[in-house]
């Protein structure tokens, strides 16, 4: 049977590193005519972009309190990770489980055709169930970080699985021997330490993420993810063979650029400053809201950009152990690199910074999202992995061509030589000439839009459309 109109809901985790995908799915399925709900806690809503209005009416923004913990488990007004420390982080997740019985409630009352699920809403599994709602998990990741995790039918080898594969950190730091072609996404061992304990270890919630990610891509009809077959074509047909079921990359979701900066003066500035510098020479720094940066990163990051004489816009969120922003920096910084460099502790219209003319590479911790957005614009890419799959995406955007990363000894540190070297080789060098040409190369995927909304989401939609039928090919 046809679905001529289609209404699914949208339930995303509580990172904004996965809240920002789910949304800007939310408005590529709004554009096709799908009727979206789109499930959250009024705050992360209240920080999400604002709607297009031509898409207001397609698009239901359903706002649930966060429950609360107790015992100040969790601080006032923390509804996602960003809002919290890396060690409460867990809790974020033990409260957004218990929004599994009003939302099943929700889902009672609307009845939905389809509910698009976070790993960490693994408990819709069985609201889909209850209801007799097809269900597809929406992989905010890499093809390639979604295939080094698991091999199906297991998949992240939960239990006596899990030795098959990733018995120790060690096993971590090769790529799986599933994967049959030339490849470096792997871990270093430093990394994989942490990210082993972090994936199969029981946290404060409860479950792992390892028991999390199972659940989910055992139950799930299809896996939708944020790829295309023109940047990881051979992650997604490898990844197709393996599954067992459909697997649809939706596209890269490249974010709309909206052209209009607004009056803050601060603003004008920037701009002011960019449009004094040559084309393709300033380096954009950012490392994003949930990595949270330790002081000597900071001061070897603003060394090595020193030291490497490149001109720079860093958007800098003040760390933790910092007093204010003055305290950010090393002593005088701002004033040896007047001229030369930007810093900015507030927040900025990123999209139309990364757009300007000057702006020709970016340093950043190697998040997918970020990745797509910095290639749309031809950026070559400095990465400097820090958590989560940052260093699996490092390894795949060097395998690709369009990046250079920074050396780090075996402990995981790096030093102010170690970013300059990488920022220039990036940013002048001669050497990095194919660097850049393979850059502004990619821009032509990452930024056309009618490729990922017209082809890619059109197939999704044809796969919610006819997706419970038999023999139907995404």
């Amino acid at each position: 049977m046809v679905r001529d109109h289609l209404h699914v809901v949208m339930l995303p985790g509580s990172t904004f590193g996965h809240l920002i995908p789910f949304f800007q799915l939310s408005v590529a399925l709004a554009k096709a005519g799908i009727h979206v709900s789109f499930v959250s806690t009024p705050r992360n809503i209240q920080r999400l972009p604002k709607l297009p209005p031509n898409l207001a009416t397609l698009i239901n923004m359903v706002e649930f309190p966060l429950p609360l913990l107790g015992n100040d488990l969790l601080p006032e007004g923390a509804e996602a990770t960003i809002d919290v420390p890396v060690e409460k982080a867990d809790y974020i997740k033990t409260a957004y489980d218990r929004l599994q019985y009003p939302i099943s409630q929700f889902i009672a009352e609307q009845l939905p055709d389809w509910i698009i699920i976070d790993f960490s809403g693994h408990w819709a599994v069985e609201i889909a169930q209850n209801y007799d709602i097809g269900l597809v998990y929406f992989s905010v990741f890499s093809a390639a970080t979604a295939i080094f995790f698991g091999q199906p039918p297991d998949y992240y080898f939960v239990g006596e699985h899990q030795k098959k594969a990733w018995p120790s950190p060690e096993s971590m730091t090769k790529p799986p021997k599933w994967v049959s072609f030339p490849s470096s996404v792997a871990y270093r061992g430093y990394e994989a330490i942490g990210l082993h304990a972090g994936v199969y270890a029981e946290n404060a919630s409860g479950i792992s993420v390892a028991a999390r990610l199972t659940e989910v891509l055992r139950a799930c009809k299809a896996l939708a993810i944020r790829s295309c077959r023109e940047f990881e074509g051979e992650y997604l047909s490898l990844h197709e063979k393996l599954m067992g079921k459909p697997v649809i990359p939706v596209g890269l979701l490249p974010r709309e650029r909206h052209g209009v900066i607004g009056s803050d003066s601060s603003w004008k500035m920037i701009f002011e400053w960019l449009d004094k510098q040559e084309p393709k020479s300033v380096l954009f720094v950012g490392f994003g809201s949930e990595c949270q940066l330790s002081k000597e990163h900071v001061y070897e990051i603003a060394y090595g950009l020193q030291l490497s004489q490149v001109p720079f816009f860093w958007t800098l969120r003040k760390p933790f152990w910092a007093i204010d922003d003055a305290d950010s920096l090393p002593l005088g910084f701002i004033d040896t690199t007047s001229g030369k460099g930007m810093v900015c502790m507030s927040w900025v219209p990123q999209m139309e910074i990364l757009a300007h003319p000057s702006i020709g590479g970016s340093l950043f911790h190697s998040g997918w999202g970020s990745a797509i957005e910095m290639l749309q614009f031809g950026h070559c890419l400095v990465v400097l992995p820090l958590i989560y799959d940052q260093p699996l995406n490092a390894r795949l955007l060097v395998d690709k061509g369009v990046a250079v990363e920074v050396e780090r000894g075996e402990d995981g540190s790096f030093s102010r030589d170690g970013i300059a070297k990488a920022v220039k080789l990036a940013m002048v060098l001669e050497e990095g000439d194919k660097l850049r040409t393979r850059a502004r190369e990619a821009a032509a995927i990452f930024g056309d839009e009618n490729l990922h909304q017209m082809c890619y989401i059109g197939h999704f939609v044809e796969y919610l459309k006819h997706g419970m039928e038999e023999g139907f090919a995404c």
